[in-house]
């Protein structure tokens, strides 16, 4: 498994006093790293010696916050560039380069740590920094590194590493790789599974004490895997979990220490020595007490050496590696981390150095004020501060404030305290740090399973709570990490069988609003793995599931364009033809030669076929296979004679001027079909805007759609789709508040049962679905669930075709 990899800096362009290069070879946040000297000529360069010859598999950069190079370009070689040889170019390969950001939205108070997935061999590495982002800090040109780690596997002197067959056609494929921006989705060879214990993150944002007891951890609750001791190992994983938080405390207070000793406040100095110790402590008992520690091997090497003192003199190995706090391996790479500086008195100061959250900005004060009225500017302050460790504070402030009200109190009053906490709780559930999110799913929970219930808030609180918090919780399910992911997706199974959620029939209806199969893959998975759990435990009577709405939302699912998703979505369509036997066949498409055609229907038919208890028909019967043997010829016959007709075409337009495909469509409309010579480009976007039967402008947010995507627009695309839901009984879109009193009225035309046809959502009129679009006196359509009507784009489409046929120059 591919591991951190030490490295010496051999040379380097030049420094500036005291940032020299070698101050990369350690991780400390104490440590500056390596910064340029003033003014200096670009390219600047620093070359690495690895520790032995190494296959690199990822690089981790952390850039300074105003100190930046515009790009960094890497190469890997063997051989040591000699400066006086005219082959220097050529001892060491090229790999490629990346961006750095200017770092102007973070107002220059952050780091931006930059991932590369690379597959490289090699023992020297040279790093080439390119010309610094101009700013207000960076007076001098300068560019500086913070940190750098390096991962990979050793080799030995002949072997390059076996690739697999996929790997070396990967390898093939994005050969333009060396030539290119390296960036974290690198579509070469990828390895998965390197430790987090080895990631820059952890090492940069962990107590180093508690970091190395992880570390011991971890390699116990492997030795435990090994020996199949699960319950011991089980224990391990959760104590592991729990220690990250307590580095994070640690490195908190650490940094609140280093800080007070900058402004020379020694009492606070003082008091977060002492606080570190005792929390220490405590938690070493706790570990020891469950037979998990072993305080004698706590004495790490490094940790009894000062950080300040002595460290160019130790083994790389055992270099302290202090922490600020940490980072998840999982989270997207690229992404602008807060580091508050340390010794540099230049850097420009983060707020939360201080020990207290930044001030409100204007804009949150104006969002977030009722929070403010009921809660206060300081802890509203900190569920906005840009460190994670305030945000998670506010919310267990919140949450205590919650728990200590006493029986009694004002409904207003209780009510604008709800409101104020689903507010910083909705605010918290798109946190990307995994304890702050923790933290906001269990204020919701208390809220929604304690404090309205116990306070008789009443079902509008439990509606508001869900109607505010839902999209936020749905698009978590979809996170890349697991963790997040299985948090997001329990809770809202949990949420839904509260008993106040549960009358609401909230979150069924929510659940299978009809999917796209553009739907981001693991959603899309997420959506289907929540109904088949609720369908367990709900049903489909009086739950909000019904066979209508969710057999649509399985359509989408069995037509979505990852296999993953189809496959559990032919798992839902089982359970449900469990539930409801034939009648899920309505929703399916017709069981016939056609559509078997599809091995995905094929499976699902003959599945349905084996739970009534019949025996799966393999060979096909005669008559139906003379019957498509005829039509398949008759069909063949068609296109033969539609080829002729398009040679003969051809043949006669040769001696004629070509024309281009463009002048034929420049003065016809693709939508409606009319052509006017007066459609020039300027004259389409008059009549497009106008006067096109076929297009309707949104009254929401004012963009010309088609009128047969009117409703899907307003559901799915429009800037206010979160306003509007589909009627279940005419397919129409309405804002939420008006679909009661749509459904009572005539507007509401629903389809006669089983009738497949076309609904206007302007007139509100049925009509076939094999009548002409315009037909319909001369009003555009919206195409109901299940018609078949070709869309003007689909038309326009086969018009380009045709004419590429006849004119192919």
């Amino acid at each position: 498994m591919p591991h951190k990899i030490g490295f010496t800096v051999i040379s380097w362009s030049g420094h500036e006093g005291n940032y020299s290069a070698k101050k990369l070879m350690v991780h400390a946040p104490t440590v500056n790293g390596w910064r340029s000297t003033r003014f200096c000529p670009f390219p600047q360069e620093i070359i690495l010696q690895l520790v032995e010859r190494c296959r690199v598999r990822k690089l981790q950069l952390l850039a300074h916050q105003y100190l930046i190079p515009s790009k960094i370009e890497f190469h890997i070689g063997d051989r040591l560039p000699e400066s006086n040889s005219p082959q220097q170019t050529h001892s060491l390969h090229r790999l490629g380069y990346v961006s750095l950001s200017d770092n102007e939205k973070t107002g220059f108070r952050a780091r931006e740590l930059k991932s590369v997935h690379v597959d490289a061999v090699g023992s020297y590495l040279k790093l080439t920094f390119h010309r610094n982002h101009v700013n207000q800090y960076n007076i001098y040109n300068q560019v500086a590194l913070v940190a750098l780690n390096i991962l990979g596997d050793p080799v030995d002197g002949n072997d390059i590493g076996t690739l697999s067959r996929d790997q070396l056609i990967d390898q093939y494929l994005n050969n333009s790789q060396h030539s290119s921006a390296l960036d974290g989705t690198y579509t070469g060879y990828k390895c998965d599974s390197i430790s987090p214990l080895d990631d820059l993150a952890f090492d940069m944002y962990q107590d180093p004490e508690v970091a190395h007891i992880i570390r011991l951890l971890d390699q116990k609750k492997q030795d435990m895997v090994r020996e199949e001791r699960f319950d011991l190992a089980k224990k391990l994983k959760q104590a592991i979990a729990d220690l990250q938080k307590v580095g994070e405390r640690l490195g908190r207070y650490d940094v609140e220490k280093h800080s007070a000793i900058e402004r020379e406040d020694y009492d606070t100095a003082k008091q977060k020595k002492e606080q570190m110790e005792a929390y220490r402590l405590t938690v070493y008992k706790q570990l020891e007490l469950h037979d998990l520690l072993d305080v004698s091997q706590v004495k790490h090497p490094s940790i009894s050496v000062h950080i300040y003192t002595h460290i160019s003199s130790l083994p790389y190995d055992e270099r302290p590696l202090p922490a600020l706090r940490k980072r998840s391996s999982d989270q997207p790479i690229s992404e602008l981390d807060e580091i508050p500086p340390m010794t540099d008195t230049a850097t420009p100061r983060s707020p939360g150095a201080s020990g207290k959250p930044e001030p409100l900005t204007e804009k949150a004060q104006r969002e977030a004020s009722l929070p403010i009225d009921i809660y206060g500017d300081s802890l509203v302050a900190g569920a906005y501060s840009k460190t994670w460790s305030y945000r998670e504070d506010a919310l267990l402030a919140v949450y205590k404030k919650l728990m200590e009200v006493p029986p009694g109190t004002p409904k207003a009053e209780l009510r604008s305290m709800t409101r104020a906490a689903v507010f910083l709780c909705k605010k918290a559930l798109t946190d990307k740090v995994s304890s702050v999110f923790l933290a906001s799913l269990n204020l919701l929970r208390m809220i929604l399973s304690e404090f309205i219930p116990n306070h008789q808030l009443g079902k509008s609180e439990i509606n508001h709570c869900v109607e505010q918090t839902w999209n936020n919780l749905l698009s978590r399910t979809g996170e890349s990490t697991p963790r997040l992911r299985t948090l997001a997706i329990t809770f809202i199974q949990e949420m839904a069988l509260f008993k106040e959620v549960r009358a609401l029939q909230m979150v069924p209806v929510e659940l299978v609003r009809p999917m796209q199969s553009s739907v981001p893959t693991r959603l899309a998975l997420s959506r289907l793995e929540l109904l088949e759990k609720l369908l367990e435990q709900l049903g489909t009577k009086d739950s909000g599931f019904t066979l209508d709405n969710v057999m649509r939302f399985l359509a989408g699912g069995l037509e979505h364009s990852a296999a993953s998703v189809r496959e559990l979505s032919v798992r839902v369509v089982q359970a449900m033809y469990r539930l409801h036997g034939k009648a899920v066949l309505n929703f399916l498409p017709p069981d016939d030669t056609s559509t078997r055609k599809n091995i995905l229907y094929k499976n699902l038919f003959d599945s349905l076929t084996k739970i009534d208890g019949n025996t799966v028909d393999t060979q096909p019967k005669k008559g139906t296979e003379k019957e498509d043997g005829e039509k398949e010829k008759e069909e063949i016959r068609s296109l033969q004679e539609q080829l002729a007709v398009l040679k003969e075409i051809s043949v006669e337009m040769k001696d004629q001027i070509r024309v281009d495909a463009g002048a034929v469509l420049s003065s016809l409309c693709i939508f409606c079909g009319e052509r006017d010579e007066s459609f020039t480009e300027d004259g389409l976007d008059l009549h497009y805007w106008k006067h096109c039967p076929m297009l309707q402008r949104c009254l929401q947010c004012r963009q010309v759609v088609e009128i047969a995507s009117l409703t899907e627009h307003l559901l799915t695309e429009c800037e206010r789709r979160a306003d509007f839901t589909q009627c279940p009984l005419c397919s129409e879109a309405l804002t939420r508040d008006k679909l009661t009193e749509h459904a009572q009225s005539a507007a509401c035309n629903p389809p006669t049962s089983g009738e497949n046809c076309n609904h206007c959502p302007l007139c509100h009129e049925n009509f076939a679905s094999g009548e002409e679009v315009r037909s319909h006196t001369d009003t555009p359509i919206r195409k109901a669930p299940g018609a078949q009507m070709q869309s003007a784009t689909t038309v326009a489409v086969k018009l380009l075709k045709l004419i590429q046929i006849i004119y192919p120059s």
